[in-house]
């Protein structure tokens, strides 16, 4: 066999493999779409799941609230720290307001809020809905007439959905925050400018953007992890697999849905 013939035989190979993931991948995102509109379409039906909206809204949100003010607050001190020394050398330190808010507001606090809430919740609710199908919880509660998707799923994607820009917005005012005391009391911009900066360049539209971001990655987030709890092998193995492919495709799809959704706002 010629050297030519081995490269087109890998290429083939290397090609194949790569369509079969694509696949697999489309599979996968349809197949999470439908359970996640199924669930959803539960939402108004009787019994109501009221009392674990609030259960998983408190768990989530409450319980990831720490992480976010934390992670909030680190951002928007180094953004600050950054920042003016950037825009010292341009002799544009009364813009360091304007440069930190939108940063938080636009990028960092859905994008970095969103990582936070899918390594402090989003495996949390993989590993809590595989342990169930482990355990055969799901399979109990169909023995007793009650629907998994309704009790298990649509709880806890409604509470992602609520969740995930309550915790973002915590984020945005924490940050801009730590930015402030950074910047003012710290490195000695002047007050007024960086309020003033802050106020006059950051518009609705850049508020919406990140609302909408974060509703979006909450919804994603959601139906990701609970359909990889709910579809998860039910060994312990197949649970810890399950867990770390939802904080992986739950990433890497807040990078892609953000850039889709940053191209319309800009």
């Amino acid at each position: 066999m010629n050297h030519s013939s081995v490269k087109q035989s890998f290429l083939a190979l290397f090609f194949g493999r790569l369509g079969r993931y694509a696949l697999h991948g489309v599979e996968q995102v349809g197949d999470a779409s439908m359970l996640g509109l199924r669930a959803l379409s539960l939402l108004f039906v009787r019994p109501w799941q009221g009392k674990h909206f609030i259960l998983q809204l408190y768990a989530l949100g409450v319980g990831s609230m720490v992480i976010i003010i934390i992670t909030g607050a680190f951002t928007g001190m180094v953004l600050a720290l950054q920042g003016y020394y950037t825009l010292a050398k341009f002799g544009s330190e009364s813009l360091l307001g304007a440069g930190v808010g939108l940063s938080i507001i636009r990028e960092l606090g859905p994008v970095l809020g969103a990582f936070m809430i899918i390594g402090r919740a989003g495996s949390s609710i993989t590993a809590e809905i595989g342990i169930m199908r482990v355990t055969e919880q799901t399979d109990a509660l169909e023995m007793m007439a009650i629907n998994p998707m309704q009790r298990i799923l649509l709880p806890r994607i409604v509470a992602t959905v609520i969740a995930v820009p309550l915790l973002v917005s915590i984020f945005d005012i924490v940050g801009i925050a730590s930015g402030y005391v950074v910047g003012v009391e710290l490195l000695g911009v002047n007050q007024g400018a960086y309020m003033a900066e802050l106020i006059a360049k950051i518009t609705m539209v850049d508020i919406y953007g990140g609302w909408i971001k974060a509703i979006v990655f909450g919804f994603m987030i959601g139906m990701i992890c609970t359909f990889m709890g709910y579809r998860s092998e039910p060994t312990t193995e197949g649970v810890a697999k399950s867990t770390t492919e939802a904080v992986v495709v739950s990433s890497v799809g807040v990078l892609i849905i953000d850039y889709i959704i940053t191209s319309f706002f800009l």
